[in-house]
């Protein structure tokens, strides 16, 4: 099934949103390993992260860009409800587009920056491939519990200072993993120690108004 998932979604790339560049890979078989095989892989390789995402019943992720991995996730879990923050408007639009091609009925993509959503439920959140830990963990907003993972390079450690982030948050899992046709993967998941109390900023953007 994700074999013809991955070929459908890289024909739409390649074809009427050629223009839009979406993702630099245009082999089909490097296409599968680095976008959908890298996107699900931790359902299987982690301890938490399936577990987390069955309890909450909710995963949103956070610059989703070309939708990775955001698609391939709500492919393999159809009974999840899935929510894309990305933000540059053009991206959401497009992907928006092909997620309606592909027939992904789990999935709401939104134009919201992380900085303007408050977690206001226990969801899943990922981050693929965009910015620090530290920097990216310090912009999330929570009224509650969640698990924050992040999809990293092999020496995440070498590139940032982790350590810092650890004031707030607890890492609960850091697993490391092969995807073929790259140099290994790094999956860390976070969550975190205190939730915001009293009244929430009313400009802020509930994340259960976005389901």
């Amino acid at each position: 099934m994700m074999k013809t998932f991955s070929q459908n979604y890289l024909n739409l790339l390649q074809g009427e949103f050629k223009g839009i560049n979406l993702t630099r890979i245009d082999d089909p078989d490097e296409f599968y390993n680095k976008q959908i095989i890298d996107s699900v892989l931790p359902l299987e390789k982690s301890s938490i992260f399936l577990q987390e995402i069955n309890k909450s019943g909710i995963l949103v992720d956070v610059g989703f860009g070309g939708g990775f991995p955001i698609f391939p996730l709500a492919v393999k879990l159809p009974g999840i409800k899935f929510i894309g923050l990305d933000a540059r408007s053009k991206k959401v639009e497009v992907v928006t587009a092909i997620g309606n091609m592909l027939e992904i009925k789990n999935s709401k993509l939104h134009h919201i920056r992380v900085e303007e959503v408050v977690f206001d439920l226990p969801v899943v959140i990922t981050f693929k491939a965009v910015g620090k830990i530290s920097d990216l963990l310090s912009s999330i907003k929570s009224s509650t519990r969640v698990l924050v993972c992040f999809y990293k390079g092999p020496n995440v450690h070498e590139l940032e200072n982790i350590k810092s982030a650890l004031k707030s948050w607890d890492l609960k899992e850091e697993i490391q993993y092969e995807v073929p046709g790259t140099e290994g993967r790094s999956f860390l998941c976070f969550r975190n120690k205190n939730v915001l109390r009293g009244t929430i900023d009313s400009k802020l953007i509930k994340i259960s108004e976005l389901l």
